[in-house]
């Protein structure tokens, strides 16, 4: 019996750790070193007839094309791990996957069919069931009752699988839908290892939990509906973070929904990554900065450039929406904690904000934007509420006149508080945010911008409404398009202010920004022209000279000589070293006029 588990992930870089965690602890079980919780299978059931394979997709796959994939491999029946990101295509495939392999039973799981089960059912008629909550068990149990040939022995013995709903058969042709409760949920040092060897994973974020369950009560979060937390024993969690270390994974990302929650968790496991820093492989984890004390600062301190990345959700400045979001969070704390994290240079921060909470209007979130932008972390990510079944933000809908759409990924369209033309002035915005600040491609341009306007928000909306004007939004542009429109903005908006020496300022911190990252090899239309310039930069270069494209010279309108350097870069930011010359030179000619005085 073959059961094939398929993932449909957003982007190829991405990897679907649930499906190998099924496949994994149903293939320990069957090896008879545990067993289900609850007890043994049931009787009559034969335990190692079946196969199980996974097949990862992507959204971006044409639907017929991963239909072809799942009829060649024949599977008796098929799994499918459903999120709001993927559940559109999933129906889709569905429907036409019990077309062409109608004798295959159809199962799915995940949270976005865990809380609406039975209606699921009624409206899928190709759907054999569902497994809800924390999956393991449920599926090793359910593998259970398939025999050799792929059929289910007995309809009737499902019910002892807790944490399914299904179509019942009887024998009369009649069927009903039996709903299962969950289990409860899972001791963590019970799940095995989910990666054997790293095949399949170059050039993909591997993922990696080591708790479940999250301690807060955020409103939009599924993860508040169960309150309890679990950790893996710490010595699993480094003897499995080596497996990862030794073959240098580029990336592991840690899925734990309040990494730091349990200090002393976080600092073991900290203080072992940096003792077995590999010098390539990265960790990210995703945790709560107010949490964090002087000793996890000093620990986090001395970590190699680029070992981990933090992501820290804000996702408001308001008091009056953090409270009726449930969240705790001392704002004063976090912006301290941020700013000792930047100031250490090494650790890459990602800071979130979600827009269409409760209580947080236009200007709310104005004022929100600018106090996280502040902060000045390395991303600034800019969402959108999505309302998710099964969470209090969904039963508070109609008290917050909460709008949104009715497909997935049911994102906001309107509060009490923001307007549909509110949310799509801050589309514009996320836009811009993502495009010139995220990127950090444009850092020493934005900074000069700045100055310019009353406030940060007030920067990205001119930025947005200029696309919006000039039907540039919704493309995409190629890197160069990208400076050379904001110089176009720079021309339009400045205008009468805009004289000759702010414009060669500002051309020249584009250009400065163009070659901090890489030596292009198109100039844009407003660079300087540096034939004129030859002599002085190849006097400039110096002993640099004959390194071709590893290095760039240029000169500047303010007639500044700088040398990038891509031999040699910010292992935090990736940008080239740069070697100001000129300045270098100005400063041994003064030491010489001096010199020269002294002598006369």
């Amino acid at each position: 019996m073959k059961f094939l588990l398929a993932a449909l992930n957003a982007k190829y870089i991405h990897s679907n750790p649930g499906v190998y965690s099924l496949k994994a602890y149903a293939e320990f079980t069957r090896g008879g070193q545990q067993t289900v919780q609850g007890g043994s299978y049931p009787e009559g059931y034969d335990l190692p007839c079946w196969h199980v394979e996974i097949a990862e997709y992507t959204i971006n796959n044409q639907m017929e094309h991963i239909l072809w994939d799942i009829y060649r491999r024949r599977p008796d029946a098929v799994g499918f791990s459903c999120y709001i990101w993927n559940i559109k295509e999933i129906l889709e495939l569905i429907r036409d996957l019990a077309k062409v392999l109608p004798a295959t039973d159809i199962w799915l799981g995940g949270p976005e069919v865990s809380y609406d089960a039975p209606e699921l059912l009624k409206r899928e008629p190709a759907v054999t069931g569902v497994m809800k909550g924390e999956g393991e068990e449920t599926f090793c149990r359910l593998l259970a009752c398939y025999d050799r040939r792929g059929n289910i022995v007995n309809w009737e013995k499902l019910s002892d699988i807790s944490g399914l709903t299904y179509r019942c058969r009887q024998s009369g042709g009649a069927e009903h839908i039996i709903d299962q409760p969950v289990l409860p949920v899972m001791d963590m040092n019970r799940l095995p290892f989910l990666y054997q060897d790293m095949a399949g994973f170059e050039n993909r974020i591997v993922y990696y939990e080591s708790s479940r369950g999250c301690p807060f009560s955020c409103s939009y979060c599924l993860s508040s509906i169960d309150k309890s937390v679990r950790f893996r024993d710490v010595a699993l969690v480094k003897q499995e973070l080596d497996f990862f270390i030794t073959r240098k994974v580029p990336q592991v990302k840690f899925i734990d929904r309040t990494f730091n929650c349990n200090k002393s968790h976080a600092m073991a496991i900290w203080q072992h990554i940096l003792e077995r820093d590999n010098g390539v492989t990265n960790f990210h984890f995703e945790i709560a900065a107010d949490l964090l004390d002087e000793e996890e600062l000093a620990l986090l301190r001395q970590m190699r450039p680029g070992l981990i990345q933090l992501e820290i959700g804000v996702q408001s400045t308001n008091p009056q929406t953090i409270r009726a979001i449930r969240r705790k969070m001392d704002l004063t704390r976090l912006g301290t904690t941020v700013a000792a994290v930047n100031a250490g240079h090494n650790i890459h921060q990602h800071l979130d904000l979600i827009a269409g909470l409760p209580y947080e209007d236009y200007e709310s979130f104005c004022r929100s934007f600018n106090q996280v932008y502040g902060m000045q972390p390395e991303q600034l990510q800019l969402g959108f509420l999505k309302v998710l079944k099964g969470s209090h933000m969904a039963e508070m809908a109609a008290e917050y006149d909460l709008q949104y759409r009715a497909a997935p990924p049911y994102e906001v369209l309107s509060t009490r508080w923001l307007s549909y033309g509110d949310v799509l002035r801050l589309k514009g915005v996320e836009q811009m945010v993502e495009v010139y600040y995220n990127s950090r491609q444009f850092t020493a341009t934005l900074k000069l911008m700045e100055t310019e306007f009353a406030d940060a928000f007030a920067m990205f909306a001119a930025l947005a409404e200029y696309y919006e004007r000039k039907s540039l939004a919704g493309l995409n542009h190629s890197r160069l398009a990208r400076y050379e429109i904001l110089h176009q903005f720079q021309q339009e908006y400045f205008a009468a202010g805009y004289r000759y020496e702010k414009q060669k300022r500002y051309e020249d911190a584009l250009v400065y920004d163009l070659y901090l990252r890489e030596n292009a090899k198109s100039r844009p239309s407003f660079a300087r022209d540096q034939r004129p310039e030859k002599e002085r930069i190849r006097s400039g270069v110096g002993e640099l000279r004959g390194l071709g494209t590893q290095i760039h010279a240029e000169v500047f309108w303010s007639g500044e000589l700088i040398i990038f350097d891509y031999r040699s870069r910010d292992p935090l930011t990736g940008n080239a070293i740069t070697i100001h010359r000129e300045k270098e030179r100005r400063k041994e000619n003064d030491n010489g006029k001096t010199r020269n005085k002294g002598d006369a």
